[in-house]
């Protein structure tokens, strides 16, 4: 099982590995029904990961404004 530990040092794109290896897995079929359950909690904490690092990052995104009489400035995007 993946610690929490674990998972605060992971990057989003090595959580997203793993998290793809344990579909892999899940898809499979091979997997015991214990440790397919173990793998989907994991995978679980994973997906939880990635979501929060990509709202960090989608946070920080700007997008550069042309104002008039050329002046630019950043604002906040939106994604609708």
């Amino acid at each position: 099982m993946i610690s929490p530990q674990d998972l605060e040092g992971m990057s989003f794109e090595q959580a997203l590995a793993r998290l793809e290896q344990i579909v892999g897995e899940l898809e499979s079929g091979k997997a015991e029904l214990e440790r397919s359950i173990e793998i989907y909690e994991d995978g679980a904490a994973l997906k939880a990961h990635c979501e929060k690092k990509l709202e960090a990052a989608r946070l920080k995104v700007e997008k550069i404004v042309l104002g008039q009489g050329g002046a630019v400035s950043a604002e906040a995007a939106e994604f609708n």
